[in-house]
């Protein structure tokens, strides 16, 4: 936020909300902190993964080890309620909205951005899969569609990027090291 900018846009008979409440919902500081905005800690860990795989530093191996941590925290984000976006009245009437990161934002932020940049990385494909793989197995049903779409589009860049069957088939085995060394490629047919 900038100076000047409006914290709360209210509407309807949102002028019986208590200003000192409203007051009191926002917390002011110099920086962001993890507390106050989980997404945050998402985004220091993708931009770490990020910076390993500019062609600068070339390092997927730390970058799997972002992902790592990535995969815990997604892990307890979608083990979690995450709060709607508005508050309602008494009378179930919204009087408050605001906006708050979803599962899918989470799921976004976590896969998109280090799935493009590691595309030709077979760690990074690999442990991606096995991240998306393991929550697809542990995390309850409502929270696989982002999922799903992850892996899907995973897949699909696995084939763009990957020309031959040996190379896809390599890529496409869940790793949680990235390439941890005795997974083989199964025989093509």
């Amino acid at each position: 936020m900038t100076a000047d900018d409006p914290l709360f846009a209210l509407y309807g008979d949102a002028v019986a909300v208590d200003d000192g409440a409203l007051r009191e919902a926002v917390a002011m500081g110099p920086e962001r902190t993890l507390e106050q905005d989980p997404m945050f800690a998402f985004r220091i860990l993708v931009d770490i993964a990020l910076k390993a795989l500019s062609p600068a530093i070339n390092d997927p191996t730390t970058a799997v080890l972002a992902m790592d941590q990535v995969h815990r925290l997604l892990r307890a984000v979608g083990r979690r309620h995450l709060r709607g976006e508005l508050i309602p009245d008494a009378s179930g009437e919204p009087h408050v909205i605001f906006r708050t990161p979803n599962w899918e934002d989470y799921v976004h932020v976590a896969c998109t951005e280090i799935r493009a940049c590691g595309a030709s990385s077979v760690q990074i494909v690999r442990r991606q899969r096995a991240l998306l793989e393991n929550l697809l197995r542990t995390l309850p049903a409502h929270r696989h569609a982002a999922l799903k779409e992850q892996l899907d589009l995973l897949d699909r860049l696995v084939d763009e990027v990957y020309r031959n069957s040996e190379e896809r088939a390599l890529a496409r085995i869940p790793d949680v090291q990235g390439l941890g060394g005795s997974a083989r490629v199964p025989p093509q047919d």
